[in-house]
């Protein structure tokens, strides 16, 4: 990109149009995407953040409040609620974690293990809805990996 000391004015301009931002283009892409899951994660009666917690917990169960926050990028302030709605509906527990009275340890109930049949079907559905390969959907996340080391630096 050229340097904004040296840049024309009317590159400039065109630095400040909306349509160029990339916060902009992230923003709307992201709502869009969660928009298209919700109908999808209606049918197994989970919202976008309650499957994606539902998701670290498919991958390892149990684990610490604090582990799945961290694989989630999230406080952990913010996970809670997820998890005491997730509790709620019967797909996880939440116990003192043995040996640390201070960590919770979330578990998949039989409920909570069954529902991850029924999640298979959500990838493929999705890059259907949306209209992307598998290797579409591999670039993009790829794309989006790097932006968010970039953002890390």
């Amino acid at each position: 990109m050229t340097d904004s000391a040296t840049a024309s004015p009317d590159f400039i301009d065109e630095d400040l149009l909306l349509e160029h931002q990339l916060c902009f283009a992230l923003t709307v892409a992201s709502r869009n995407v969660v928009a298209a899951y919700k109908p999808v994660l209606d049918k197994l009666h989970l919202t976008h953040p309650q499957y994606l917690v539902m998701l670290t917990l498919w991958e390892s169960s149990p684990r610490t409040v604090r582990e799945i926050s961290d694989a989630l990028d999230l406080d952990p302030a913010t996970v809670s609620p997820l998890l005491r709605r997730l509790e709620a509906v019967g797909y996880v527990t939440r116990e003192r974690a043995e040996g640390n009275e201070r960590s919770l340890a979330v578990g998949l109930t039989p409920a909570g293990a069954a529902l991850r049949r029924d999640a298979t079907a959500i990838p493929g559905t999705m890059m259907a809805r949306l209209g992307l390969s598998r290797d579409q959907v591999a670039e993009l996340h790829a794309a989006m990996t790097r932006l968010i080391e970039a953002t890390r630096r």
